[in-house]
């Protein structure tokens, strides 16, 4: 059969998601752990990483109510940190800790005015003082989908814990921010393309903020005026990232054009760096919930060989090109690295699980490399802990749509 046949066939097979089916599939399972072990692991990470003095903790309080999630090797509160915080929170069932970090992110992060209005500054110190004022839409899209979730498991309450109302909220200003503002601030999506920009007032974006699973769910959740957006957004998302992943190591850069073309900004990221290790994650629930695609299982398969390639010892891989050419200086989130090598696994399996196959073997490896690997302790620990607490919701079958 030729490549173009083969396409087309494989285009016209698309399986169902749990969204459609409402199965979420225990890959883990596979490669051999039981239901306890499984289940010990997440309780043992999510106590480790939300419980003041364990080293493994990247949560702190601020006594009157707030909850935040501690950038521990920047010393910082950021949005993707609060917002990756609330999502743990909610498919965890732990509305004390979800509406502490909300409270925090709220008091704190949120502009009531201006041309951020209705945004939340990225970077604040732990009490609160901003870093910066401008917003980074990932913050914004994962807050908006925690909050829609939290709204389905617990119900909405009085605000700020309105959650459906905050979260239609944040994605009107993340569309319509220039109407809102009378043309001072710029929106999240470029209303042409319908892809997410790097920060509103930039003309590129970061592989690794294109979440079509969310977008999804904000199709059916948000304005329904918007709705329609929200469903180009997934489309544009899902034709994007094949574009920006390698064609030989499916590495994406940290930014990129449009086009998926590396972009070089002033202080990086035309490499493979700490923001784009996220893809393989999201290609991977994007494929339990909505469904796997031949595009993203190349790029997951890319991706496992490439490393297979470099070696497992986590403590010997370095920074990259996007081709696979080392660069000069360590991986700085080796362990966050290892979590989405086998969060891509999500991707391949859900798509061709053929047993005993050479390619299940692999993902079958890289799931057992990264589930007997600790979390960190050290000064580094927060982004690779993130990474890792993720894909072990993803590929338990724990992480769910609420």
């Amino acid at each position: 059969m030729s490549d173009e046949k083969k396409n087309n066939a494989e285009n016209t097979e698309i399986k169902k998601g749990a969204f459609y089916t409402g199965e979420y599939p225990n890959l883990l399972a596979k490669a051999g752990y039981t239901d306890d072990e499984i289940n010990s692991r997440i309780n043992e990470w999510f106590y480790q990483m939300f419980t003041s003095g364990e080293p493994q903790c990247i949560y702190g309080e601020d006594g009157e109510g707030g909850g935040f999630l501690i950038d521990t090797g920047n010393d910082d509160v950021r949005t993707e940190g609060q917002s990756y915080g609330m999502m743990m929170a909610v498919q965890m069932d732990r509305q004390d800790i979800f509406d502490k970090i909300w409270r925090w992110t709220k008091r704190y992060m949120w502009h009531a005015e201006g041309k951020y209005e209705g945004y939340f500054a990225w970077s604040c110190n732990l009490d609160g003082i901003r870093r910066a004022q401008g917003p980074a839409p990932d913050g914004e899209e994962y807050f908006a989908a925690a909050l829609f979730f939290a709204s389905a498991r617990w119900g909405d309450g009085e605000p700020p814990f309105d959650y459906s109302v905050q979260a239609r909220d944040i994605l009107r200003h993340c569309v319509h921010q220039h109407t809102l503002t009378g043309g001072a601030g710029e929106p999240m999506w470029d209303p042409d393309n319908y892809l997410i920009s790097f920060v509103p007032e930039a003309k590129w974006t970061d592989p690794s903020y294109h979440l079509p699973h969310f977008y999804e769910i904000f199709a059916r959740r948000a304005d329904e005026c918007d709705h329609e957006f929200w469903r180009r957004a997934a489309d544009a998302s899902r034709a994007f990232i094949p574009k920006a992943a390698h064609p030989e190591t499916g590495l994406c850069p940290e930014y990129s054009e449009y086009d998926g073309s590396p972009k070089q900004a002033r202080w990086g990221g035309s490499s493979f760096y700490s923001d784009a290790y996220r893809v393989a994650i999201n290609i991977g629930l994007d494929s339990i919930w909505f469904g796997p695609r031949p595009k993203y299982a190349k790029i997951a398969r890319n991706i496992q060989r490439f490393f297979d390639g470099v070696g497992r010892d986590i403590t010997k891989w370095m920074d990259y090109e996007i081709d696979g050419t080392p660069k000069s200086r360590p991986a700085l989130h080796p362990v966050g690295l290892l979590a989405t090598i086998a969060a891509a696994s999500a991707a391949i399996l859900t798509y061709d699980g053929t047993q005993g196959s050479e390619v299940e073997k692999l993902c079958l490896d890289w799931m057992r490399l990264f589930f007997e690997t600790p979390l960190r302790t050290d000064k580094r620990r927060y982004f690779d802990s993130d990474l890792c607490f993720f894909t072990l919701l993803l590929l338990s079958g724990r992480y769910r749509i609420w």
